[in-house]
């Protein structure tokens, strides 16, 4: 059977959703997660964009072996020498070019004529070429281009030296027959196109970039590019593990492979809306919640007699399992080294030591312990950053009753060694608390969103808290957890104000190395 080769580009175009702001350690783990799942290709970043991005894609290049690693670029100069400075470290270095074809594009964006934008293409992939063994060119905005346009740059830009050709419905706007078609046209008008891999990247504006990705595959496309969960720029993208269990349930009617490692599904989702704040909504295909639930009683009746009837894939094919105890009180640091070995998660001694702390502190308020449990704390831990001095929590206090007024009670140390403390009062505990931390904290702060999630099921579950705080004019997310939903909900607040200390002192840095 034919492979689809899977190019995930959640580390870059996943990232640019609103809010999201993942650091150096974050990306990276997202990045081994993303190769154990099995990816060809994945995107990890913008390497010219900031210094930050350049560090991330330098570190993930440095690391992944058995993914190829990508940039993604302008067709600049300075951008594709800037993707190389990160990217010659990889196995398998390539370059992720793109330059708008469409004529409104063209006209307004680029303010070229169809004849400089052609010149500039040709000239860049030729550029790029000297450097990378794989350079990928996009035509932005494709879906709203001139075909016959489409035939003559793409034919140059593979003799230029590209070795997949991307068409993306960048604005999220034509539709499974649209877009089948031009792939098709494509294919029948570009005579060195057997020379190149096609490949589709599309948004999800009016809900069709999984169908249009699986229009594209029916039409000769090789590679699908898409993020977990289908994050992304304003409605995000197509979802890549809905792509890649679709053609996996109805191989019938598909005869590809995809190479993911399936059952890695349901984690690799988990980590990518644990690290971006981006939940998954319980309806969501293949991975959210209630996939595999069943309500209705006569659907009840069906599964319990044949799964068949109303299941079309089980969850264990996409990872989902119970959570069933997998270590308790009295296991030891042996039994713990080895489950943390087992999920994919490499801690140093020190962080190890950490989590096994956490660990025994939460079997002491928590009778079962699952890998979901596990999971998050490991997280909490490989993804610090405590290099910086921050803000520390040294306690906090709530008074609230019915016929109370909520008051918050909070001491704090501050980056420059000192305790602060101070109450308020709120309209709730929380409400109260962040009032508190607000008045304690010197950097001006605006909460723009606040959620709270339960880590697994029951009264004993792990709280897990996101926020979104806008501090000193900068867009910080925040998350925390604890058994509490308040302490939660502290770590939260103060994760995000962390957060950007940890960016100004790693901005004033850069500055001094520069």
């Amino acid at each position: 059977m034919p492979q689809i080769k899977i190019f995930d580009t959640t580390l870059r175009d996943g990232e640019q959703s609103p809010g999201v702001n993942l650091n150096k350690q974050e990306k990276l783990e997202i990045a081994k997660q993303l190769e154990r799942w099995g990816v060809d290709r994945m995107e990890a970043g913008f390497p010219a964009s900031s210094k930050g991005d350049f560090e991330a894609v330098k570190e993930i290049a440095k690391t992944i072996k058995n993914t190829s690693v990508t940039g993604l670029a302008r067709t600049v100069k300075s951008d594709i020498d800037t993707a190389w400075e990160a990217l010659k470290y990889a196995e398998e270095p390539r370059l992720h070019l793109f330059l708008a074809t469409s004529p409104i594009h063209m006209t307004y964006k680029l303010k070229q004529t169809p004849e400089q934008v052609m010149e500039n293409a040709v000239s860049m992939v030729r550029y790029a070429r000297e450097k990378f063994p794989q350079v990928e060119w996009s035509a932005e905005d494709a879906s709203r281009s001139d075909l016959t346009f489409l035939t003559q740059i793409i034919e140059k830009v593979i003799d230029a030296g590209a070795t997949v050709i991307n068409l993306p419905d960048t604005v999220g706007y034509t539709t499974p027959a649209e877009y089948g078609a031009m792939f098709r046209y494509i294919r029948e008008n570009v005579p060195n196109i057997d020379q190149v891999e096609l490949s589709c990247h599309c948004h999800n504006d009016l809900g069709l970039a999984v169908a249009n990705s699986i229009a594209a595959v029916e039409n000769g496309v090789t590679q699908v590019e898409g993020t977990i969960n289908g994050i992304g720029e304003r409605a995000g993208n197509a979802s890549l593990e809905e792509v890649a269990v679709a053609l996996r349930v109805r191989s019938d009617y598909y005869p590809y492979n995809t190479g993911l490692k399936l059952d890695e599904t349901k984690r690799t989702s988990d980590l990518i809306a644990k690290l971006t704040g981006m939940y998954v909504q319980a309806n969501k295909a293949v991975v959210g919640r209630n996939a595999f639930q069943h309500e209705a009683g006569i659907h009840q009746d069906g599964v319990l007699k044949n799964k068949e009837t109303y299941e079309i894939m089980t969850p264990e094919m996409v990872g989902v399992k119970a959570n069933t105890l997998f270590l308790g009180k009295h296991s030891g640091r042996h039994a713990f080294k080895d489950r943390v070995s087992e999920l994919g998660v490499d801690l140093s001694d020190e962080k190890l030591k950490e989590a096994f702390g956490m660990f025994k502190q939460l079997t002491d308020r928590k009778k079962e312990v699952t890998d979901d449990d596990l999971y998050t704390i490991l997280m909490e831990i490989q993804t610090d950053t405590s290099a910086v001095n921050k803000y520390q929590l040294e306690m906090f206090q709530v008074q609230y009753g019915t016929s109370n007024i909520p008051t918050a009670t909070v001491s704090l140390t501050t980056p420059d060694g000192k305790t602060v403390q101070t109450a308020c009062t709120g309209q709730g505990s929380v409400e109260a608390l962040y009032k508190t931390l607000d008045t304690l904290i010197k950097e001006e702060l605006q909460l723009t969103d606040y959620q709270l999630n339960s880590v697994g099921r029951g009264k004993d579950a792990l709280a897990e808290s996101h926020v979104q705080l806008i501090v000193n004019d900068e867009t910080m997310n925040g998350r925390g957890t604890a058994q509490d939903v308040l302490q939660a909900s502290v770590n939260a607040f103060l994760n995000a104000v962390n957060r950007y200390i940890v960016h100004q002192y790693t901005s004033k840095e850069e500055q001094v190395v520069k």
